[in-house]
């Protein structure tokens, strides 16, 4: 790592939110490699004009210990495989309580242990069933994975899929400054935007325009674009 400059250590840096594309997102914030949390669902609309009135969410390989919250809908319905693992955690309006009009926002909260493979994101396929107010029956499955950047490679389904509400995995930090070695392609480095500086041999990113701008006016360092496999970087919170 290379040694801070006075004006770098100065400046502060502020917390920004990722931007959520999924229809169906989780909204719950960061979410921590190999650590247990409650995550939550926002359903923010139903199915061209009619009510939600059924939301299954599937559970990826590698989340363990799920337990639901019960919600406006009513008891969540645990769905199991042969070992005992859940598979599906499933909510289902009483029929008298679907609405005659897509009015309402929903959300949904499961608590889990979440897999400790940071700088990867974690889908949750979700299928989202409405009614119509003439008994009309509609399904949207949100079961897209592709990324952005797949090299090449087939990141997940094609990207006419609706995509699965997710979370990225950040790797779990303490205040001041983490070490911390890549294992996966990172290209959007705004997952460090709760970062004040990220350094990786002698190039250095920072989500605070005006750090940004010392670290391209520093001698002899380069500014860090992304990162690959392999890499070792510090970073500091």
């Amino acid at each position: 790592m290379k040694a801070l400059s006075s004006p770098l250590l100065a400046v502060a840096v502020v917390l920004l939110c990722q931007a959520a594309h999924a229809h169906i997102s989780v909204v719950s914030g960061p979410a921590f490699a190999g650590k247990s949390q409650e995550l939550t669902f926002k359903v923010g609309h139903g199915c061209n004009g009619a009510d939600t009135y059924r939301v299954e969410i599937r559970i990826p390989e590698g989340v363990t210990s799920v337990r639901p919250l019960d919600s406006v809908f009513g008891k969540a319905v645990v769905a199991k495989d042969a070992a005992g693992k859940v598979t599906s955690v499933t909510w289902t309006k009483a029929a008298a309580d679907v609405l005659p009009g897509d009015t309402q926002l929903y959300k949904f909260t499961l608590s889990a242990s979440l897999p400790n493979v940071p700088f990867t994101p974690l889908f949750f396929p979700t299928i989202q069933s409405c009614r119509a107010a003439d008994g009309t029956e509609s399904t949207t499955e949100w079961v897209g994975t592709t990324t952005e950047h797949n090299h090449g490679e087939d990141a997940g389904t094609t990207p006419t899929a609706e995509p699965a509400p997710s979370v990225f995995l950040y790797p779990a930090r303490l205040p001041g400054w983490n070490k911390y070695t890549v294992d996966q392609h990172v290209h959007d480095l705004s997952v460090f935007n709760d970062a004040q500086i990220v350094w990786s041999g002698n190039a250095a990113y920072s989500p605070n325009p005006a750090t940004l701008q010392l670290i391209e006016k520093e001698p002899n360092t380069q500014t860090l674009r992304e990162l690959h496999p392999g890499t070792e970087i510090w970073v500091k919170y």
